[in-house]
Formats: C-alpha cells, structure tokens, sequence
C-alpha cells in the first residue's frame, strides 16, 4: 500500500511538474508570438516624398498594410523588412536616399504589426508569406529587378524568404541574427532572468511556439538557410558587440553563405546601430550595393 501510494505521489509530481513546464513554455511563447502595436506614427511625406497607402494580401491572404513609394522611370523595387515589435515607421528615414538612387520603394507591417493584420508572430517562419505576397504584389507593379533590404527580424525574413522566392535579386541583412533560440536567449538575459536558465526557457519557448504555429521552428533558422541564397548575392551589416548575433554566430552564419556576398562588422556599434554611428557610409554601401545587383 505504501509503495502505491509513493508511486502515485511521484507520479502526480511528474505530471505537476509537466504541466508547470508546459505552462511556463506557453507564456514565453506568448510574450514572443503577441500582436505588436506601432510605437512611432512616420509618413513619407515627412521627406517630401510621394507615396501611396497600400493594402495587399499575404501568400496565405492575410491582409498587410504598408506604403509604396514609386520612382519615377524605374522598374527596380526594393522591399524594406522591420524589426520585431515594431512597424516600418521608424524605417521611413531610409527612404530618400533610396528613391534619390531610382529604386521603388515597399514599405510594409509585418502580420501581427501595427497596420496589418494578424494575432500571431513568429520571429520568420510566417513572416516568410507576408515578403511572398510583398514580391507578388510589386511585380504586379511592373518590376523586373528586387531586392529586400531587412533589419533585425526582418533580415531574419530576408534570409529564409529568399531561397523560396527566385525573383529576389539581392539581400541585405542588417543585424538579422543566426539563431532564433540565441535572440531569444539574450533577450530573456536582458530582462533580468538568470544566464543560466535564458537557454532552457529559450529552447522550451521555441519548442512550444512551434507546436502553436504548426512547424518545427528550429529548422527554420538562417544559418540553414543563407547558404541557398546563392548566386544571388547577400549584404551583412553587423555591430560586434551585438548581444543578438554575437561574433562566433556571425562568423558561421557568414561562412554558411555562398558567394557572391559582401560583409561589413563595425566594431564600435552593437544591434542594429551601424547607421546611427556611421550615416553617410551607411547609406553609400547600401545604395551601392544595390545599384550594383540590380540593374537598371
């Protein structure tokens, strides 16, 4: 009787224990998958640009909202790609100096960010149907050569979209990171949760986060992905003291690339601030760098 009852007991801590995990894994995934609301409320027309309010559906149809601002003569788009909780404002003061160099410009709001619509994000793997539908849409605007420019997530997005997406002429990723469990990692770090536990509850909220969006998440993480990228070439832009991508990821993620690639690792800058310390170059390579791979 007593060696049933100790049974039972360990068999209902077990099951306690379970379901504690599963519950904790389910909050973390909730916190990284909510709906982000826009934080910054941009428009071209600060940059005397001119623009039209666009809404265009993802390849799953998905309602996304964003901004197209076109050049005039020009048959070259590029796709700008936000960061995690966010929206494309605050990437607005990117945009004359693109159009300056005659490209179109895609300015959009990930699903589940400001404009657009959605409940669930998912750090790249749903974020994959938002750029489809965004490429979709831009040639039916007539344009014949495409680039995406990402920042944070959205490099993240550039990276697994473009194997899946041979219209994609060219990719930059500014602080788009390697791995999803090392972001999330270093962002639970940042939070004040102990180093110790910031890789378990990382890898447990991408395990539940996976069984909620009905994929495995961990084979979707770019340094899988970035070397099926080439021929076409792939700008990383990166800040070495960045917590997100640290330098070891960086190097693998850059050595998982094909050619033809081009790196530029500033060591005075950290995420996603190399333009902020370095504005005038930053927007020369970019802008180079484009009007090098897509050509007029």
């Amino acid at each position: 009787m007593r060696l049933m009852l100790l049974g039972l007991g360990i068999a209902l801590l077990v099951v306690a224990a379970s379901l504690l995990v599963l519950g904790l894994g389910g909050v973390l995934s909730l916190q990284v998958t909510s709906r982000r609301p826009r934080q910054q409320d941009r428009s071209p027309s600060e940059y005397n640009l001119a623009y039209e309010e666009v809404s265009f559906p993802a390849s799953d149809g998905l309602t996304l909202r964003g901004w197209w601002i076109p050049a005039q003569g020009s048959a070259r788009a590029v796709i700008l790609l936000h960061g995690k909780s966010g929206s494309m404002d605050p990437d607005v003061k990117y945009a004359p100096a693109l159009h300056a160099a005659g490209l179109n410009l895609l300015m959009f709001d990930f699903r589940a960010h400001g404009r657009s619509d959605g409940t669930v994000s998912s750090l790249g793997y749903l974020e994959r149907r938002d750029v489809l539908g965004a490429v979709r849409w831009v040639i039916q605007k007539g344009m014949r050569q495409i680039g995406l420019l990402g920042f944070s997530m959205g490099g993240v997005v550039a990276m697994l979209v473009a194997p899946l997406c041979p219209e994609v002429g060219a990719v930059i990723s500014d602080g788009g990171f390697a791995r999803l469990t090392t972001a999330l990692r270093e962002g639970m770090h940042e939070r004040g949760i102990p180093p110790g536990l910031c890789s378990p509850l990382a890898w447990l909220a991408v395990t539940i986060t996976s069984l909620r969006v009905g994929a495995n998440l961990f084979r979707f993480q770019p340094v899988d992905w970035v070397g099926k990228i080439s021929p076409r070439p792939i700008f990383f832009i990166h800040g070495e003291h960045d917590p997100y991508l640290p330098m070891s990821e960086f190097r693998e993620l850059t050595g998982a690339a094909g050619e033809p690639k081009e790196v530029w690792s500033v060591s005075q800058a950290s995420h996603r601030n190399v333009d902020e310390g370095f504005p005038e170059q930053y927007l020369a390579r970019v802008v180079r760098f484009l009007d090098q791979h897509l050509r007029p």
